[in-house]
């Protein structure tokens, strides 16, 4: 089932209007950025993280689960986790040291 723009437009919006948070439609599901680095996507509704170490710091509970069949493991961020967008945007500072840079397009 493809993720909806009203779920990506309440999570972009939780980011506090971050504008280095951007998305791209990949297949019906949306790749989330931030500083040109891939830091997660939106999947069937649900936000899910790279499980870098920051990321598993802050999301203790969080559950590991597949975007789409072959793909690998990421953090499940939780509902109550995406409403508080002071959390988000702590984890997104957290996060992107560990995430290696964009790749330069040819």
């Amino acid at each position: 089932m493809p993720s909806s723009k009203k779920f990506r437009d309440y999570v972009l919006a939780q980011f506090k209007g971050e504008l280095r948070v951007t998305t791209r439609k990949m297949m019906g599901e949306y790749i989330l950025y931030a500083d040109g680095k891939i830091f997660g996507g939106i999947y069937d509704d649900r936000l899910l993280v790279k499980p870098v170490a920051a990321a598993k710091a802050m999301l203790l509970d969080a559950k590991l689960q597949l975007p789409y069949d072959g793909a690998k493991p990421m953090l499940r961020v939780a509902a109550e986790q995406i409403a508080d967008n002071s959390l988000l945007v702590r984890l997104l500072d957290a996060m992107l040291p560990e995430l290696p840079a964009a790749k330069k397009k040819k």
